[in-house]
């Protein structure tokens, strides 16, 4: 059966093949999380590290694997750098943890008199709403340390991973690419090369960018946090400042936090709202100025795409599929885009509507001409 042939299939036998292949590639990720979200990372890793690598094999002499190890460990020596001033920071709030509880434990109290006294909700009724959640928070009991130094563990064993593949995909880089154009015919080899440059080039463009805009919101929440005169403002802004990478759901969980630790290591309850103005006014500055300014317009994907993306990608992997959604949403409309037969799904994936317009009426002109 040829292309022409399959093209005229009916619309349900092409909907039955398309439902089942996203059900078995979807089983497929789950089981295979454990593999592949490392190796994800570390081919975004890779990528971003590619230029680096090559400087050093090429200007300095260096062979290959030398280049990609001091790559490699310069990348990890700056993520080192990150968590050792998140876990210092955390450290001291422990430290600080009984006088944490009891300020949460009193701006509840008066937040539960403020309630009574407008809503006419008695304390008794907050309090056992609020009872269960408030220990799991202030409360930590054994089980929950357990849970979270098996977590710790994962974690640190996660990054070995990830940055074991980083390596091994620096070092053979062109053997997967001979790889990647050996599976294809002779002559789309031409066509894969260039595709395989492209999203490379672009996603490198893409990480770059987040990264800036990464940094410019957890300096700008830092800075703003310590006028405010919030404690561990350091520690709020590198937390809004990674969680932004996640959209939408990123500064809600960032404002959360910010909003809890306010609570508990402030005795001024309007620092509060202070606070939560903040993370909306970075939210609005980063998604209409920094986002498209930094980030730029290679790669645009519209918000409802975003935010399936990252619940799926949440059901699927957790956290670490929330941070890997759109990146690979990305790779995936960068090929969409440059495929032919892929074309209509870049469209659905993209927000780009001048150029998606004229691909769109590009596409239903050659449906009708292969429909006559």
């Amino acid at each position: 059966m040829d292309v022409k042939n399959l093209t005229r299939l009916p619309f349900y036998i092409k909907l039955s093949c398309v439902l089942f292949s996203l059900f078995a590639l979807g089983a497929l990720v789950i089981l295979a999380r454990d593999i592949l979200s490392p190796l994800i990372f570390s081919c975004l890793f890779a990528v971003l590290l590619l230029p680096m690598a090559s400087f050093f094999e090429k200007r300095t002499r260096l062979p290959r694997g030398a280049a990609s190890m001091i790559a490699v460990i310069l990348l990890l020596s700056l993520i080192t750098l990150v968590i050792y001033v998140i876990g210092s920071q955390i450290a001291a709030l422990l430290k600080a943890w009984p006088a944490f509880q009891a300020q949460i434990s009193h701006s509840l109290w008066n937040f539960r008199g403020w309630v009574s006294a407008h809503f006419g909700i008695t304390r008794q009724k907050q309090l056992n709403v609020v009872n269960s959640a408030t220990n799991k928070v202030t409360s930590p009991d054994a089980a929950l340390v357990g849970t979270t130094l098996l977590s710790i563990t994962s974690i640190v064993l996660f990054l070995v991973f990830t940055f074991i593949y980083t390596f091994f995909l620096l070092l053979y880089r062109r053997l997967i690419l001979k790889f990647l154009e050996s599976v294809f015919l002779e002559e789309n080899k031409a066509k894969v090369h260039e595709v395989i440059e492209q999203v490379q080039m672009i996603i490198r463009q893409y990480i770059v960018g987040l990264l800036i805009e990464m940094t410019i919101i957890a300096t700008a929440v830092s800075v703003t946090l310590s006028i405010l005169g919030v404690q561990y403002a350091i520690l709020l802004g590198l937390i809004t400042g990674i969680f932004n990478l996640i959209p939408y759901f990123g500064i809600f969980s960032a404002m959360v936090a910010g909003a809890v630790v306010t609570l508990g290591t402030s005795t001024d309850s309007t620092t509060v709202i202070y606070v939560l103005i903040t993370f909306i006014v970075t939210h609005l500055v980063d998604s209409n100025i920094i986002l498209p300014l930094v980030v730029g317009s290679k790669v645009r994907i519209n918000a409802l795409v975003t935010v399936l993306g990252v619940v799926i990608g949440e059901m699927f992997w957790g956290i670490s599929g929330m941070f890997l959604s759109i990146p690979v949403i990305a790779v995936l409309k960068i090929i969409f885009d440059r495929v032919e037969s892929l074309q209509p799904w870049g469209i659905i994936l993209g927000d780009e509507e001048k150029k998606h317009n004229k691909l769109a009426t590009k596409l239903i002109a050659e449906n009708e001409k292969i429909a006559e």
